[in-house]
């Protein structure tokens, strides 16, 4: 099958030399963009910055902005079979970029923020997805009734959630712990290294 895999984090510019961004090491989404790789899929992995390197046997399409991933899965989802959107997309962006170094001049400094476009939300009703759709909720309270919601405004077959206010697990670890939230139940699985975890949740998702 054809597979698109969103990871990591998304850069939004402030100015020339600073940028807002998330905590996202990208970990999850490129260990799902391997184990998918190794079970014979075709991969494509549409990435935000990261240190990691890319899994063997997989198509890559570098990102910086949260415009830039919405534009990149827009122009290539109609291709592809399942879509995961493991990355942390910023939800907000600048209202202005400035177009040259903001110099340290008072106290304060007032950025205005805007809402950035929902890729996952325009996945079923803009771009016309019909394959099998799996989003992310990284949540830091009330992770079941989040992501449930979630799953349902988005007409998603299955988010993934997990609590990222832990420490041993999600942002800069190696293991994490998540939680299956279909449309009609819920089900959880135990802490794993993140490669261990992924290769199971290809298998899930393969079933789907």
């Amino acid at each position: 099958m054809k597979i698109l895999i969103t990871a990591g984090p998304t850069r939004e510019p402030i100015d020339p030399v600073r940028y807002l961004t998330n905590r996202s090491s990208g970990k999850m989404g490129y260990a799902l963009a391997a184990a998918a790789a190794k079970r014979g899929h075709e991969v494509l992995l549409i990435s935000g910055p990261t240190s990691l390197d890319l899994p063997p046997g997989v198509d890559y399409l570098p990102i910086e902005s949260a415009a830039d991933m919405y534009q990149a899965v827009e122009s290539q989802i109609g291709r592809q079979d399942i879509a995961i959107f493991a990355a942390a997309v910023a939800d907000y962006t600048p209202a202005q970029v400035a177009d040259q170094k903001i110099k340290k001049t008072g106290e304060q400094l007032t950025l205005t923020l805007e809402k950035t476009k929902d890729i996952l939300g325009s996945t079923r009703e803009v771009m016309n997805f019909s394959g099998t759709l799996v989003g992310f909720a990284a949540e830091t309270e009330n992770v079941e009734e989040n992501a449930r919601g979630k799953c349902q405004r988005k007409s998603c077959n299955l988010v993934i959630a997990n609590d990222v206010s832990r420490r041993d697990i999600g942002f800069d670890s190696q293991e994490n712990e998540v939680m299956l939230v279909y449309p009609d139940r819920t089900e959880s699985l135990p802490k794993d290294r993140k490669d261990h975890l992924a290769y199971h949740l290809i298998e899930i998702i393969e079933s789907l």
